[in-house]
């Protein structure tokens, strides 16, 4: 892969490079403006990170999260370019190359999670698992729907994933100036496209983890082979893909734990505790110095902390420690890139960075804290199953309406009004990308309609539509 070719500036269809003598913006910082200025991106204000319909005000949700990433990713580009340019390793890579990284990486981080349903990660669990419950049962014109819908139609609702939503969304739902969605640049497209794979592409246990998951739906296939074709990135991951990855786990990692403390379903006590239980001897020594450093590195900050006496000198202790981490994940992140940045540019590199870097022993440890104290605490799981309810409760109202609209079955009054409430610029995006469809395939786009209906919710009007649903005003 060339960055003559994977800088690539192309919009969809009707590109046209304006030229002005006082907009002196690049296209990909023109990209920013168009992201911060939409709809889109301001209801991640109201999605969950980690801690459903949360009331505090100091708990991160996705929109604060995307910032961090997008800071974090910004970050990377600076360090691994630059390394890059101060011992030649590439030709190609200049200032120029560095800014306009900079800037993709930056756009990127803001759009890593626009694709998510509300209610956080669980939210796609609650979607795949109502998908795979109910397609055997549903029918439509004396037939189950997965008889009607070929297995990669099937397969994308069954293993439906927020990364493939957010391609949707910005390539077609979100309604610019026409059906092409936010009009932007296929390098940032290419971006955040971290798995190139069909959902029937899925291969969970393959070593390489590009195809842990799936990048794109059927329904959007023609505008992935045009953004890697464009780009030059067929076949395999962006390399800026990767730098974004990093920066997306940096980021949840270390501010879950952060989130958590203040929660009070972590305590600093158990933090240093479990870290200590995690040390491997096993590990490499520069895994194992990298974490000695880091569980030094806590216990210092207590010090520090109680020295100083803070009102509250545990929680600040893991603030700071937090912010040291962050640091130090960075810098092994950006050295990770550099190291493997031959394998990266050919399309051969199987990994996610910090798996390989001296943080490896610590991105473990943190992740596994994480499951046992966080994710797996009774606060959540409760409000996960609440979460569940409520997406499957619209689930079960919205897709019999959309299986029977725009055919010849009737609709039900009430299903009629339920269709009417969706949006009508996703209703419009459905009637011009099924117009002269065959059956089968306007049938999946109906459902992938409802989908999108339900990602396009933050978690309060998720919830406020539930509830007026079931009479509860």
């Amino acid at each position: 892969m060339q960055w003559t070719q994977l800088l690539c500036e192309k919009r969809y269809r009707s590109y046209r490079k304006h030229k002005s003598g006082t907009d002196l913006r690049s296209e990909f910082q023109k990209d920013y403006h168009r992201i911060i200025c939409s709809a889109s991106f301001r209801r991640l204000q109201d999605k969950t990170q980690v801690f459903p319909l949360d009331n505090s005000d100091f708990i991160r949700t996705r929109l604060t999260h995307s910032l961090e990433v997008s800071s974090f990713a910004k970050s990377l580009g600076q360090m691994a370019f630059q390394y890059l340019i101060d011992h030649g390793t590439d030709p190609q890579v200049d200032g120029l190359v560095k800014e306009q990284v900079c800037s993709i990486l930056e756009c990127a981080g803001l759009l890593h999670d626009i694709g998510n349903p509300p209610f956080g990660h669980f939210g796609e669990d609650a979607i795949r698992s109502w998908f795979r419950e109910n397609l055997p049962r549903l029918h439509y014109k004396g037939r189950t729907l997965d008889t009607l819908l070929d297995p990669q139609m099937q397969q994308d609702l069954c293993c439906f994933e927020g990364n493939a939503q957010a391609l949707r969304l910005l390539t077609k739902l979100h309604y610019l100036i026409d059906e092409n969605g936010m009009h932007l640049t296929y390098a940032l497209l290419n971006t955040l496209i971290k798995y190139p794979v069909p959902s029937c592409g899925i291969d969970k246990s393959s070593p390489d983890i590009r195809t842990h998951k799936m990048g794109y739906y059927l329904a959007e296939e023609e505008i992935f082979k045009d953004i890697t074709g464009s780009t030059g990135a067929v076949g395999c991951r962006y390399p800026l893909t990767f730098l974004l990855e990093a920066a997306d786990d940096i980021a949840y990692l270390t501010a879950d734990t952060e989130d958590a403390v203040k929660k009070g379903v972590l305590t600093y006590d158990c933090l240093l505790r479990e870290l200590e239980a995690r040390q491997d001897p096993l590990a490499p020594p520069a895994q194992q110095a990298c974490y000695d450093e880091a569980v030094r590195a806590l216990r210092e900050k207590l010090s520090y902390a109680q020295d100083k006496h803070l009102p509250d000198p545990e929680m600040n202790a893991v603030q700071n420690w937090v912010i040291h981490v962050q640091g130090t994940m960075l810098r092994c992140a950006a050295k990770s890139f550099t190291d493997h940045y031959a394998a990266i540019m050919d399309g051969s590199f199987p990994s996610d960075l910090l798996s390989v870097s001296e943080t490896a022993l610590l991105t473990r440890a943190l992740a596994g804290i994480a499951v046992q104290y966080i994710y797996d605490s009774d606060p959540i799981l409760t409000l996960e199953v609440s979460a569940a309810h409520i997406l499957h409760d619209l689930m079960d109202r919205f897709v019999p309406a959309a299986i029977r609209y725009d055919t010849d079955e009737p609709l039900t009054p009430v299903q009629d009004r339920l269709m009417r409430i969706l949006s009508l610029n996703y209703r419009e995006i459905y009637a011009f990308y099924s117009k002269d469809r065959p059956e089968a395939y306007r049938l999946y786009l109906r459902l992938l309609l409802v989908t999108d209906h339900i990602c396009g919710m933050t978690d309060s009007f998720a919830k406020r539509m539930y509830q007026q649903f079931c009479g509860i005003l």
